[in-house]
């Protein structure tokens, strides 16, 4: 005899289900779920780090979605595959989730641009008590991780990330200006590749600290 559960797993992942019989995930679970999908599918698609303005009056949420290329429009679209009717009803979304404008959502290079050069206030950037520039500087960390296939969690931390230290050296700064620039309108593959790959700085290594409410865990990747 199935279980509910059992029985739930085995249907079709189009069929619809009751909220109170869905599984529990986050935007980065939504995200890079649809971009499996997408990619099993042959269709060009990445996950993306950065912040959404359509959460709470005047702040970036910390958020992640998944950019996929539409061949059609010749075009990167932008997809919140966490929104369903209900989210979409409560938080009054005003636009389509398949194709979120690019105001609606800023991916991490352009935030640190904002904070950077147009001296937006950072502190409008993050999640809950968790704001500010180094906020910032790890979801542009972990947007260059996960354009490298390598879409950790968002509550890894390595190298530039490690912590929630705001001072960083004016040497670090510039690289993250650099970094930021790769990262927004079209991405030069090769050289982001490059830019990931041959410094530590950015480049996820074997063994990560992740930073949970019980405390600092050591996880090592491999």
């Amino acid at each position: 005899m199935l279980t509910d559960w059992e029985k739930i797993a085995r249907t079709s992942i189009n069929t619809s289900r009751e909220p109170a019989k869905r599984l529990i995930g986050n935007c980065r679970n939504f995200s890079l779920l649809l971009c499996a999908l997408l990619r099993h599918q042959s269709i060009p698609a990445r996950t993306r780090c950065g912040f959404g303005n359509y959460f709470l009056p005047d702040l970036y949420e910390d958020h992640w979605v998944c950019e996929y290329w539409n061949h059609q429009q010749q075009r990167w679209i932008l997809v919140d595959a966490q929104l369903d009717d209900i989210q979409q009803k409560v938080l009054k979304i005003s636009f389509d989730p398949l194709d979120v404008p690019r105001d609606q959502f800023l991916v991490a290079g352009q935030a640190w641009q904002m904070c950077r050069e147009e001296h937006t206030n950072p502190e409008s950037f993050g999640i809950f008590d968790m704001r500010g520039l180094w906020f910032v500087r790890g979801n542009v960390v972990r947007d260059i991780a996960a354009l490298n296939k390598v879409p950790l969690l968002p509550w890894d931390g390595w190298g530039l990330i490690d912590g929630t230290d705001e001072k960083i050296s004016p040497v670090d700064l510039n690289f993250l200006d650099q970094v930021a620039g790769a990262s927004i309108g079209e991405i030069d593959y090769p050289a982001i590749r490059k830019l990931y790959a041959s410094d530590d700085r950015l480049k996820v290594p074997s063994v990560i600290n992740s930073y949970l409410k019980s405390g600092v865990q050591k996880v090592n990747l491999g």
